[in-house]
Parts: C-alpha cells; sequence; structure tokens
C-alpha cells in the first residue's frame, strides 16, 4: 500500500486489512475518531506506536504528554506542523512495510 492508497481508504469505514497499529491510530485519527486512534496507539509498544501517540497528544494541544511519547519514540518535537507530521509518520510507516 502507498500512501495515495492510504488516503483513499478514508472513504471505507474501517481500516484496511494488514495495517500495523500505528497505521491503524493513524487511520482512525483521520476519521475523526480520536479516541479509538488514542488507545490504538497506546497499545501499540512499538516506537512507531509511540511516535503516533505523541502526534495524537500534540494534536490535542497536551504538549506535556506529547513531549513524554515523542522521547518514548526517539524523535525530536517538530516544528512543522500536525498535517505534516502526520503525512510523514504515514510515509515513514509504509516505507517501513516496503523494507
Amino acid at each position: 500500500m502507498n500512501e495515495k492508497e492510504f488516503h483513499k481508504s478514508f472513504k471505507h469505514d474501517r481500516p484496511p486489512d494488514g495495517l500495523s497499529p500505528a497505521l491503524k491510530a493513524l487511520w482512525h485519527s483521520w476519521k475523526g475518531d480520536w479516541d479509538r486512534a488514542h488507545r490504538t496507539a497506546q497499545d501499540d509498544g512499538t516506537p512507531d506506536g509511540s511516535w503516533v501517540h505523541a502526534l495524537l497528544h500534540r494534536e490535542e494541544g497536551d504538549i506535556g504528554n506529547a513531549r513524554y511519547w515523542y522521547g518514548r519514540a526517539g524523535k525530536p518535537i517538530p516544528s512543522t506542523s500536525i498535517e505534516n507530521e502526520r503525512n510523514e509518520i504515514i510515509r515513514a510507516l509504509l516505507d517501513e512495510r516496503l523494507e
């Protein structure tokens, strides 16, 4: 799956099969289901899940909590927009699937 296909999947009622938990969390976030996105990211114990978790807290304005999760993900707090970061994470996680 590439980024364009991932974005097209938003027209469906459920995420595509085979997505990692971090990508599922991003999918739910794009669909406006912040609570489900947060639960999915929080339950994902990987650095990728922590990165998405950080983004979600940044998005809600909880910078202190976001800072903690960026640290767990090994990522700096970005200076880019939330939308740009979300797309960066999507690209990175989809690229990982291709490796």
